[in-house]
């Protein structure tokens, strides 16, 4: 319920204004437990929920390792890996619902009453040490004599000035009571609002996920049936079998006397036999023998290799063995040596013998085609490169994030591991990655990669621009340049701890970037060449007027570059003075590979007045390539010799997508180059209206955060809202902001 307090009442300081005051109080000390518990409980779920999913992670972890285990049967490995990756998916959602909880439930609940509450219990303290000091100002000026003129007077003064000191601190106190009572809804329902939206986003997901798997799961079902149907067939035809088998008479081996000379295994017969051994103590060991491929070959266990008996059974000869004491015994004999074997019986004994005999015929027909017949079929190489033919031109007005980035040759699979359909990205690498790589990226830091969602984070322009012009093929040919030659393998999806020492190795110590020999400086010849030219160019701009100099100045620069490229080759050149140079040619590629070669981001070219990438940048006109800077550390404010950031820079050009890009990224406005001068009054003398908006919306919302206000900052969403359009126009409709095209002429 909505507890207000008069202000009327609050000038007289009726009892009902004290009863009020004293209802409200307590209201709000109530309140604050309400909130303080709740706080500790969403704390005490979000724990358990974190204890929940490391449970559950284990649990997955126990799916898969059954999944290895029954790698044998297809139907099984296949199904577990499958939901095992769709529960893990869910881990993933439960983790995303729980950080969300944290910050829509804790993180503002907490701020509330460690803001708002604080300022009540601040002026309530105010409000009764005045009451105190009023309650003290009247009884003194009651107990005043009349005679004593004097303190009657002093009396008096104190009266007036505490009654007047009270009721502004009363109604200071009113005013944040009624101020609080109407916040707190607000904060309480926008708090549970935003909780509430995350679990629909969850059980989206959830959906979203289920329904994609319920198929598989339908058809699964029906072969469960199957399964059901066919096991109970097997079932059936075993116990027949079985009773079959118990009723026949194994008092003889008649069911071990079967060989086939034409049997498809190439095995003639098989069984176990007796061997002498050829030491000197003649000892009898069991092995199993068989006939095959014209050898009489033996082995101690399945898994060993077969022992060569006879290598050619046409060389050899078999008879009856009766000069030894043991029973059942037969020799096979070969030029070079002879074998002593033993059977279980007599029947087994001419089985044996009859085998051999009717294999070594066999093989005199078959002299023509000695060969092994074996059938070595070739597995087809399952990697395909279908992804680069793709086609990916399908970049349509109005799309999401995600399917304009997945739309860039390999960002449909992870950068890292190869996943299909990934969902996230890492903004300062300009590369998309699943959940997992994702997770291990944020843990490098975002001095190495900035990860952010496809389909849960708000995307501006110029970034979603940025993602479009690398991608993964991009990137790759850069990082993993040398992973081929390596002889490393990409990890596979599931490989946490493979994937974790991969993608440290890739973008930390970045081990397969293919280090070319560059040189930390220009060959001497050319360094004096352009030492020279640039010299020149300063001579000629020193002649100019002052007006003159500032878009002479910036010229001069393209020209120094231009200069310096006619002798230098990228490969030549330090990691720095590549990426100086790419900025300004707008080539992304050849920047990301001078960061891989461990390029400064915010190197000075001493030659062209210590000009930085990021000034290239803007001298080149490309706001994509100034947002690529950004997000890999350039400093916006690093000045040239002349006193100029980016932003002065941009300023003078009349690149108002850069203004608006700069001081989204707190870009200094204030400062001055050496000729006084900042930003806005460069602006103003060229009379860029757009700019001039720009700078002077961004002063102002920076003073009104400089100011405390209770009612807060009313010009914040206009400034966004304003600054969010710029960049919009900049990215998608940069013919828009053209309107300043004229030369400045003074300055």
């Amino acid at each position: 319920m909505k507890m207000t307090v008069d202000f009327e009442e609050c000038l007289k300081d009726s009892p009902r204004f004290r009863a009020a005051l004293e209802e409200v109080e307590g209201d709000v000390a109530e309140l604050e437990l309400k909130l303080d518990k709740l706080v500790k409980l969403c704390i005490a779920m979000i724990d358990t929920g974190k204890a929940f999913c490391v449970a559950n992670k284990q649990f997955m972890n126990g799916i898969r390792d059954l999944a290895q285990y029954s790698s044998n049967d297809a139907v099984v490995e296949t199904s577990l890996t499958k939901f095992s990756d769709s529960l893990q998916e869910m881990i993933n959602f439960h983790t995303i619902l729980f950080d969300q909880t944290q910050r829509s439930i804790k993180a503002q609940l907490q701020n509330f009453v460690k803001e708002d509450l604080r300022k009540f219990k601040d002026a309530k303290k105010q409000f009764e040490k005045v009451s105190e000091e009023k309650e003290n100002a009247l009884v003194k000026n009651a107990q005043v004599q009349r005679n004593k003129q004097h303190e009657v007077e002093e009396a008096t003064n104190i009266l007036t000035a505490t009654r007047k000191c009270f009721r502004h601190i009363a109604l200071d106190y009113v005013l944040q009571i009624n101020v609080l009572q109407s916040k707190r809804r607000s904060e309480i329902l926008k708090s549970m609002l935003s909780f509430m939206y995350a679990h629909l986003a969850f059980f989206h997901q959830g959906y979203d996920l289920f329904s994609e798997l319920g198929p598989y799961m339908k058809d699964l079902g029906a072969q469960l049936d199957r399964l059901v149907v066919d096991a109970a067939k097997e079932k059936r035809e075993m116990e027949q079998k079985h009773s079959t088998i118990q009723q026949k008479d194994f008092s003889s081996d008649d069911s071990k006397l079967e060989y086939n000379v034409d049997a498809a295994n190439g095995i003639v017969m098989e069984g176990y036999l007796f061997k002498r051994a050829s030491n000197a103590f003649k000892t009898w060991n069991r092995r199993w023998f068989s006939i095959q491929n014209n050898q009489l070959v033996y082995q101690k266990k399945f898994k060993d290799n077969p022992t060569v008996v006879v290598e050619d059974l046409r060389l050899c000869t078999v008879k009856h063995c009766e000069d030894i004491e043991r029973r059942f015994c037969f020799e096979v004999v070969s030029p070079t040596k002879s074998c002593m074997l033993q059977a279980d019986s007599e029947k087994l004994r001419q089985a044996w013998i009859k085998a051999v005999q009717t294999s070594i015929a066999t093989a005199y027909r078959e002299k023509g085609d000695e060969s092994e017949k074996l059938d070595k079929k070739s597995s087809p190489s399952t990697g395909s490169l279908d992804s680069a033919n793709e086609s990916k031109d399908k970049l349509l007005k109005g799309e999401s994030a995600l399917q304009r980035v997945q739309c860039i040759p390999g960002n449909a699979s992870c950068c890292d591991c190869g996943l299909a359909d990934p969902r996230w990205a890492s903004i300062n690498l300009g590369i998309t990655l699943c959940i997992e790589c994702s997770g291990i990226h944020r843990s490098l830091g975002v001095h190495f990669s900035k990860v952010r969602s496809l389909t849960l984070d708000t995307w501006e322009p110029e970034l979603l621009k940025l993602m479009c012009e690398l991608g993964n093929d991009v990137i790759n040919r850069v990082y993993e340049a040398k992973v081929e030659k390596m002889g490393i393998k990409k990890p596979q999806p599931g490989q946490r701890q493979e994937k974790e020492a991969y993608i440290r190795a890739k973008y930390v110590e970045r081990k397969f970037v293919d280090k070319y020999s560059m040189s930390s400086s220009p060959p001497e010849q050319e360094k004096k060449i352009i030492s020279k030219s640039c010299e020149e160019k300063r001579l000629s701009i020193s002649k100019l007027g002052p007006g003159d100099q500032l878009r002479a100045s910036l010229q001069s620069s393209e020209g120094e570059r231009q200069d310096s490229s006619v002798f230098l080759d990228s490969k030549h050149l330090n990691p720095g003075l590549q990426l100086y140079r790419a900025s300004y040619e707008k080539n992304l590629p050849k920047m990301a590979e001078a960061l891989a070669h461990g390029a400064d981001v915010n190197w000075a070219n001493s030659e062209e007045n210590k000009a930085t990438p990021l000034i290239q940048a803007v001298l080149g006109g490309s706001l994509v390539t100034c947002e690529f800077l950004l997000q890999n550390g350039a400093n916006v404010n690093q000045r040239d010799v002349q006193g100029r950031g980016p932003l002065h820079h941009a300023t003078v050009l009349g690149h108002t997508g850069q203004v608006c890009l700069f001081l989204k990224r707190g870009a200094n406005q204030h400062a001055t180059d050496e000729e006084g001068k900042d930003p806005l009054s460069i602006a103003v003398e060229a009379a860029n209206a757009d700019i001039v908006t720009l700078l002077r919306l961004a002063r102002m919302n920076e003073e009104m955060r400089e100011s405390e206000g209770l009612y807060g900052q009313p010009g914040d969403e206009t400034y966004q809202d304003i600054f969010r359009d710029f960049s919009q126009m900049a990215s998608n409709n940069p013919e828009k902001l053209n309107r300043f095209q004229q030369d400045s002429q003074k300055f």
